[in-house]
Protein backbone atom coordinates (compact mmCIF):
# COMPACT_ATOMS: atom_id res chain seq x y z
CA UNK A 1 0.00 0.00 0.00
CA UNK A 2 1.03 3.60 -0.64
CA UNK A 3 1.94 6.20 1.91
CA UNK A 4 -0.81 7.10 4.37
CA UNK A 5 -0.73 10.74 3.25
CA UNK A 6 -2.25 9.72 -0.09
CA UNK A 7 -5.20 7.76 1.31
CA UNK A 8 -8.72 9.05 0.73
CA UNK A 9 -11.63 8.65 3.14
CA UNK A 10 -15.27 9.48 2.43
CA UNK A 11 -17.26 10.50 5.52
CA UNK A 12 -21.02 10.78 5.05
CA UNK A 13 -23.02 13.04 7.34
CA UNK A 14 -19.72 14.83 7.98
CA UNK A 15 -20.88 18.36 8.73
CA UNK A 16 -22.01 17.91 12.33
CA UNK A 17 -21.81 15.71 15.42
CA UNK A 18 -20.10 12.34 15.07
CA UNK A 19 -19.51 12.96 11.37
CA UNK A 20 -17.59 16.16 12.00
CA UNK A 21 -15.51 14.54 14.73
CA UNK A 22 -14.77 11.70 12.32
CA UNK A 23 -13.72 14.03 9.50
CA UNK A 24 -11.38 15.90 11.86
CA UNK A 25 -9.97 12.65 13.25
CA UNK A 26 -9.21 11.20 9.82
CA UNK A 27 -7.68 14.48 8.63
CA UNK A 28 -5.37 14.54 11.67
CA UNK A 29 -4.37 10.96 10.86
CA UNK A 30 -3.20 12.09 7.42
CA UNK A 31 -6.14 11.13 5.22
CA UNK A 32 -7.55 13.37 2.53
CA UNK A 33 -11.17 13.66 3.69
CA UNK A 34 -14.13 13.85 1.33
CA UNK A 35 -16.82 15.28 3.60
CA UNK A 36 -20.33 14.57 2.29
CA UNK A 37 -23.41 16.25 3.72
CA UNK A 38 -26.45 18.35 2.81
CA UNK A 39 -25.54 21.17 5.23
CA UNK A 40 -23.32 23.39 3.06
CA UNK A 41 -22.66 26.07 5.66
CA UNK A 42 -21.55 23.59 8.33
CA UNK A 43 -19.58 21.73 5.65
CA UNK A 44 -17.69 24.88 4.70
CA UNK A 45 -16.91 25.55 8.37
CA UNK A 46 -15.60 21.99 8.73
CA UNK A 47 -13.30 22.29 5.72
CA UNK A 48 -11.96 25.62 6.99
CA UNK A 49 -11.26 24.10 10.42
CA UNK A 50 -9.44 21.12 8.91
CA UNK A 51 -7.38 23.41 6.66
CA UNK A 52 -6.48 25.63 9.62
CA UNK A 53 -5.20 22.55 11.44
CA UNK A 54 -3.04 21.60 8.46
CA UNK A 55 -5.28 18.83 7.13
CA UNK A 56 -6.57 18.06 3.65
CA UNK A 57 -10.31 17.95 2.96
CA UNK A 58 -13.03 18.84 0.49
CA UNK A 59 -16.78 19.18 0.85
CA UNK A 60 -19.48 17.90 -1.50
CA UNK A 61 -23.20 18.39 -1.10
CA UNK A 62 -24.36 14.79 -1.42
CA UNK A 63 -27.76 13.25 -0.81
CA UNK A 64 -26.98 9.66 0.16
CA UNK A 65 -30.51 8.61 -0.82
CA UNK A 66 -29.82 9.53 -4.44
CA UNK A 67 -27.84 7.19 -6.68
CA UNK A 68 -27.16 10.08 -9.08
CA UNK A 69 -25.91 12.40 -6.33
CA UNK A 70 -23.58 9.74 -4.93
CA UNK A 71 -22.34 8.64 -8.36
CA UNK A 72 -21.47 12.23 -9.29
CA UNK A 73 -19.49 12.72 -6.08
CA UNK A 74 -17.66 9.41 -6.49
CA UNK A 75 -16.76 10.21 -10.11
CA UNK A 76 -15.39 13.60 -9.10
CA UNK A 77 -13.30 12.07 -6.32
CA UNK A 78 -11.86 9.39 -8.60
CA UNK A 79 -11.07 12.02 -11.25
CA UNK A 80 -9.27 14.21 -8.72
CA UNK A 81 -7.65 11.61 -6.45
CA UNK A 82 -7.77 8.36 -8.44
CA UNK A 83 -8.62 6.31 -5.36
CA UNK A 84 -11.04 5.74 -2.50
CA UNK A 85 -9.59 3.82 0.43
CA UNK A 86 -12.20 4.27 3.14
CA UNK A 87 -15.96 4.77 3.23
CA UNK A 88 -17.49 5.72 6.56
CA UNK A 89 -21.28 5.41 6.19
CA UNK A 90 -22.15 7.72 9.05
CA UNK A 91 -25.13 9.76 7.79
CA UNK A 92 -28.35 9.24 9.71
CA UNK A 93 -31.56 10.87 10.92
CA UNK A 94 -34.25 10.29 13.54
CA UNK A 95 -38.03 10.45 13.23
CA UNK A 96 -39.15 8.83 16.48
CA UNK A 97 -42.73 7.82 17.21
CA UNK A 98 -44.65 4.96 18.78
CA UNK A 99 -45.89 2.27 16.42
CA UNK A 100 -49.36 3.04 17.77
CA UNK A 101 -50.54 5.19 20.68
CA UNK A 102 -53.81 4.21 22.32
CA UNK A 103 -55.68 6.14 24.98
CA UNK A 104 -58.88 4.90 26.62
CA UNK A 105 -59.11 2.21 23.98
CA UNK A 106 -58.90 4.69 21.09
CA UNK A 107 -56.06 5.00 18.59
CA UNK A 108 -54.82 8.59 18.86
CA UNK A 109 -51.49 8.44 16.99
CA UNK A 110 -49.13 6.14 15.11
CA UNK A 111 -45.85 6.21 13.24
CA UNK A 112 -46.57 7.57 9.77
CA UNK A 113 -45.38 6.19 6.45
CA UNK A 114 -43.44 9.41 5.99
CA UNK A 115 -41.60 8.96 9.29
CA UNK A 116 -40.80 5.34 8.54
CA UNK A 117 -39.70 5.89 4.95
CA UNK A 118 -37.51 8.91 5.74
CA UNK A 119 -35.38 6.98 8.22
CA UNK A 120 -35.13 3.88 6.07
CA UNK A 121 -34.14 5.97 3.04
CA UNK A 122 -31.25 7.74 4.78
CA UNK A 123 -30.08 5.24 7.39
CA UNK A 124 -30.43 2.03 5.37
CA UNK A 125 -30.78 2.78 1.68
CA UNK A 126 -28.14 5.52 1.94
CA UNK A 127 -25.61 3.00 3.24
CA UNK A 128 -26.45 0.67 0.36
CA UNK A 129 -26.24 3.41 -2.28
CA UNK A 130 -22.84 4.66 -1.10
CA UNK A 131 -21.30 1.20 -0.70
CA UNK A 132 -22.54 0.11 -4.13
CA UNK A 133 -20.97 3.19 -5.74
CA UNK A 134 -17.63 2.93 -3.97
CA UNK A 135 -17.02 -0.85 -3.94
CA UNK A 136 -16.06 -1.22 -7.65
CA UNK A 137 -13.24 1.30 -7.21
CA UNK A 138 -11.98 -0.51 -4.12
CA UNK A 139 -12.15 -3.83 -5.95
CA UNK A 140 -10.11 -2.39 -8.82
CA UNK A 141 -7.31 -1.53 -6.38
CA UNK A 142 -7.64 -4.68 -4.29
CA UNK A 143 -8.06 -2.71 -1.09
CA UNK A 144 -10.73 -0.94 0.91
CA UNK A 145 -12.34 -0.32 4.26
CA UNK A 146 -16.09 0.18 4.64
CA UNK A 147 -17.39 1.05 8.10
CA UNK A 148 -21.13 1.39 8.64
CA UNK A 149 -22.95 3.21 11.43
CA UNK A 150 -25.34 0.95 13.28
CA UNK A 151 -26.43 1.49 16.89
CA UNK A 152 -26.86 -0.44 20.11
CA UNK A 153 -30.60 -0.12 19.52
CA UNK A 154 -30.10 -2.07 16.30
CA UNK A 155 -28.90 -4.93 18.49
CA UNK A 156 -31.39 -4.64 21.35
CA UNK A 157 -34.33 -2.50 20.21
CA UNK A 158 -35.63 0.72 21.71
CA UNK A 159 -39.00 2.17 22.67
CA UNK A 160 -40.46 4.49 20.03
CA UNK A 161 -37.91 3.74 17.32
CA UNK A 162 -39.42 1.14 15.01
CA UNK A 163 -38.00 2.88 11.94
CA UNK A 164 -34.55 3.61 13.37
CA UNK A 165 -34.12 0.14 14.84
CA UNK A 166 -35.23 -1.48 11.58
CA UNK A 167 -32.66 0.56 9.67
CA UNK A 168 -29.82 -0.03 12.10
CA UNK A 169 -30.57 -3.77 12.28
CA UNK A 170 -30.60 -3.82 8.50
CA UNK A 171 -27.19 -2.15 8.42
CA UNK A 172 -25.81 -4.98 10.52
CA UNK A 173 -27.23 -7.52 8.10
CA UNK A 174 -25.79 -5.74 5.06
CA UNK A 175 -22.43 -5.43 6.80
CA UNK A 176 -22.23 -9.19 7.24
CA UNK A 177 -23.25 -9.87 3.63
CA UNK A 178 -20.69 -7.44 2.22
CA UNK A 179 -17.96 -8.80 4.50
CA UNK A 180 -18.49 -12.16 2.82
CA UNK A 181 -18.79 -10.77 -0.71
CA UNK A 182 -15.95 -8.25 -0.64
CA UNK A 183 -13.39 -9.86 1.65
CA UNK A 184 -11.73 -11.75 -1.19
CA UNK A 185 -11.04 -8.41 -2.88
CA UNK A 186 -9.05 -7.05 0.06
CA UNK A 187 -12.00 -5.07 1.38
CA UNK A 188 -13.18 -5.37 4.98
CA UNK A 189 -16.67 -4.30 6.02
CA UNK A 190 -17.54 -3.67 9.65
CA UNK A 191 -20.10 -1.77 11.69
CA UNK A 192 -19.90 0.42 14.77
CA UNK A 193 -22.82 0.42 17.21
CA UNK A 194 -22.67 3.62 19.28
CA UNK A 195 -24.47 3.99 22.57
CA UNK A 196 -25.72 7.38 23.76
CA UNK A 197 -23.37 10.06 22.43
CA UNK A 198 -23.24 13.74 23.43
CA UNK A 199 -24.44 15.24 20.18
CA UNK A 200 -26.84 18.19 20.02
CA UNK A 201 -29.80 15.83 19.84
CA UNK A 202 -28.90 13.96 23.03
CA UNK A 203 -27.88 17.12 24.90
CA UNK A 204 -31.40 18.51 24.41
CA UNK A 205 -32.87 15.67 26.46
CA UNK A 206 -34.18 16.46 29.97
CA UNK A 207 -31.46 16.40 32.68
CA UNK A 208 -33.20 13.50 34.45
CA UNK A 209 -33.10 11.38 31.29
CA UNK A 210 -29.42 12.17 30.78
CA UNK A 211 -28.68 11.30 34.39
CA UNK A 212 -30.47 7.98 33.93
CA UNK A 213 -28.31 7.20 30.89
CA UNK A 214 -25.14 7.90 32.86
CA UNK A 215 -26.32 5.71 35.74
CA UNK A 216 -26.80 2.80 33.32
CA UNK A 217 -23.34 3.22 31.79
CA UNK A 218 -20.54 1.46 33.74
CA UNK A 219 -17.87 3.98 32.70
CA UNK A 220 -20.00 6.70 34.27
CA UNK A 221 -20.38 9.14 31.40
CA UNK A 222 -22.12 9.80 28.10
CA UNK A 223 -20.02 9.07 25.04
CA UNK A 224 -18.35 11.83 23.06
CA UNK A 225 -18.36 12.08 19.24
CA UNK A 226 -14.61 11.45 19.18
CA UNK A 227 -15.16 8.10 20.96
CA UNK A 228 -16.99 6.94 17.83
CA UNK A 229 -14.58 8.67 15.46
CA UNK A 230 -11.64 6.79 16.97
CA UNK A 231 -13.51 3.48 16.57
CA UNK A 232 -14.10 4.30 12.90
CA UNK A 233 -10.41 5.13 12.49
CA UNK A 234 -9.36 1.85 14.11
CA UNK A 235 -11.52 -0.25 11.80
CA UNK A 236 -10.35 1.78 8.78
CA UNK A 237 -6.68 1.20 9.50
CA UNK A 238 -4.71 -1.17 7.24
CA UNK A 239 -3.58 -2.98 10.39
CA UNK A 240 -7.20 -4.04 11.05
CA UNK A 241 -7.20 -6.32 8.02
CA UNK A 242 -8.34 -9.44 9.91
CA UNK A 243 -11.40 -7.75 11.41
CA UNK A 244 -14.26 -8.32 9.00
CA UNK A 245 -18.02 -8.59 9.42
CA UNK A 246 -17.97 -7.53 13.05
CA UNK A 247 -20.18 -5.12 15.00
CA UNK A 248 -18.17 -3.08 17.49
CA UNK A 249 -20.31 -1.71 20.31
CA UNK A 250 -18.99 1.62 21.57
CA UNK A 251 -21.32 2.31 24.47
CA UNK A 252 -19.26 2.49 27.65
CA UNK A 253 -20.59 -0.92 28.67
CA UNK A 254 -24.18 0.36 28.74
CA UNK A 255 -25.68 -2.92 27.58
CA UNK A 256 -23.55 -4.90 30.03
CA UNK A 257 -24.67 -2.60 32.82
CA UNK A 258 -28.36 -2.59 32.01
Amino acid sequence: MEDLQARVAIITGAANGIGRATAETFARAGYHVAAWDLDEQAGAELIAAIAAAGGSAEFARVDVRSSDSVATAVAHLIEQRDRIDVLINNAGILRDALLVKVKHGELIASMSDTQFDAVIDVNLKGVFVCARAVAPHMIARGYGRIVNASSVVGLYGNFGQTNYVAAKSGVIGMTKVWARELGRHGITVNAVAPGFIATGMVEQMPPRALSDMVSRTPVGRIGEPFDIARAYLFLADPASSFINGTVLSVDGGMIVGS
